[in-house]
């Protein structure tokens, strides 16, 4: 499986250039990193994402002739796109627009794409692989991976991701919907279900706030989980980890495993793959880039630190959740603070470091605990690291309150139910004040991640994520 997604800011290029007033075809390239799964968790077998990295215009001086069922142009710009991909260890994709809506790759296509897959792979070598797009005056997009001159596979699935995540892929708005999903098309159409069932969705944390995301993702109609959660159920879990007995508290049972049987029974098709394991592990990177979308639920500052990265390395929507409950020492207590929190990470959106959600010095902690606990408790002693405190509070009704806002971001930025503005960066719900905010951010022009583009759509470099 071959898939490719673009940044949103990247899809409008592309859509500005090649898609004008005059209606003749227009063509570009797309640098993409590379995301490479060795064993993707659904079907065992290897997958490649491109992700968008820089879109490089066909000069306009370069065109031969064009008109609204052709274009020709000099390959000099070509080989210059190839020699930049080759520097940066990247790789290249041709863009061209079809203005009359031809939804499918010409017979000139055909006949000239082998000619420039022989000179990329004369140029930089016989494993180089080369992208075709094509764009339709509708905005749609069709495409294929040429492997060598001879041979060429098609696009599983072409994403774009922004305040808007549009999928693309054979078969779109065909078929009827599952009569499970009955009413749900009556409120948003058959289009949001068979998008959401093309999503692989990771959830990262078995909480309160994971289990219950993890419960609701087949209800929309995901088919494809991945759980990520290291530890064991604990009575004190009890009263908001949705799926879990009495039984499994006394057993310890891992939470992934709790969540994937409560899933599984559901019996509407959904397949769990579950990682007893904390995120950073080398042994679930797999499983989170085969990920479409990522809902982060932990409540480790080391994960989030993590996770803050991929986002933006990887072009995966990650929704991140919190929830913070302050009360007083008196009996009984006094609500001072009750706040949910939705933030979604994605290219153009200030990450978690800018809006301070997470601690760098706290991530360490965490880091030394999990890696050297004996290092740890030392320097705890020593008051070098901060000691763990009193557990925090937590209610059912404001863990499952929160895991159905970022539901909700997900499903407006899929079907876009709340308009043209609808997106949310940020959402903090003050359930003690009954009052619902929009929170700004600024960032910081130094901030690697967010301010700088030159890591996002990177994929795959060494070391993972560019941590070292």
């Amino acid at each position: 499986m071959i898939s490719v997604v673009l940044q949103e800011r990247h899809f409008r290029e592309l859509n500005d250039r090649l898609l004008q007033f005059d209606g003749r075809e227009r063509a570009a390239y797309l640098l993409c990193g590379k995301a490479y799964i060795e064993s993707d968790p659904w079907t065992n077998l290897p997958r490649w994402k491109y992700l968008s990295f820089e879109v490089l215009p066909v000069p306009d001086e370069d065109i031969i002739s064009h008109s609204s069922q052709h274009i020709t142009w000099k390959t000099d710009s070509f080989v210059q796109a190839l020699k930049q991909a080759q520097d940066k260890g990247l790789t290249v994709a041709l863009v061209h627009s079809h203005p009359g809506g031809f939804a499918a790759f010409s017979d000139q296509d055909d006949s000239n794409e082998p000619d420039l897959v022989q000179l990329a792979h004369n140029r930089n070598g016989d494993t180089t692989r080369l992208l075709s797009l094509v764009l339709t005056s509708s905005g749609n997009l069709i495409g294929r991976c040429w492997l060598n001159p001879q041979e060429h596979q098609p696009l599983h699935l072409i994403s774009s991701v922004g305040n808007r995540i549009q999928l693309n892929y054979p078969g779109r708005g065909e078929g009827e919907s599952p009569a499970v999903f009955h009413r749900q098309s009556l409120a948003f159409g058959q289009a949001l279900t068979q998008d959401l069932s093309m999503l692989r969705v990771g959830v990262v944390g078995c909480g309160g706030t994971g289990s219950a995301v993890a419960m609701l993702l087949p209800k929309l109609g995901i088919r494809q989980i991945a759980l990520f959660d290291k530890d064991g159920v604990e009575e004190s879990n009890l009263n908001r980890l949705h799926g879990a007995t009495w039984d499994d508290a006394q057993e310890q049972r891992p939470k992934v495993e709790v969540v994937a049987r409560s899933l599984t029974v559901l019996g509407i098709g959904v397949e769990v793959r579950s990682y007893q394991s904390w995120i950073g592990d080398p042994q679930c990177r797999d499983a989170l880039k085969a990920c479409d979308v990522v809902f982060s639920c932990t409540d480790d500052h080391a994960g989030r630190l993590m996770l803050n990265r991929f986002a933006y390395f990887y072009l995966t929507p990650v929704f991140d959740v919190g929830l913070a409950i302050e009360v007083s020492s008196s009996d009984p207590p006094e609500i001072k603070a009750l706040d949910g929190r939705v933030t979604t990470l994605l290219p153009g959106h200030p990450c978690l470091l800018c809006r301070e959600i997470i601690d760098p010095v706290t991530a360490r902690d965490e880091t030394l605990k999990r890696e050297q606990p004996d290092e740890y408790e030392r320097r705890k002693l020593e008051a070098y690291v901060i000691g763990e405190g009193n557990p925090s509070p937590a209610v059912v009704l404001f863990t499952t309150d929160v895991a159905i806002m970022a539901l909700e971001e997900l499903v407006h930025r899929v079907q876009g139910f709340r308009g043209a503005d609808g997106a949310i960066a940020q959402r903090c719900r003050r359930y003690h004040l009954v009052e619902d905010r929009r929170q700004g951010a600024r960032i910081d022009e130094h901030c690697p991640i967010c301010a700088q583009s030159e890591c996002w759509g990177q994929g795959d470099v060494e070391p993972f994520l560019n941590q070292v």
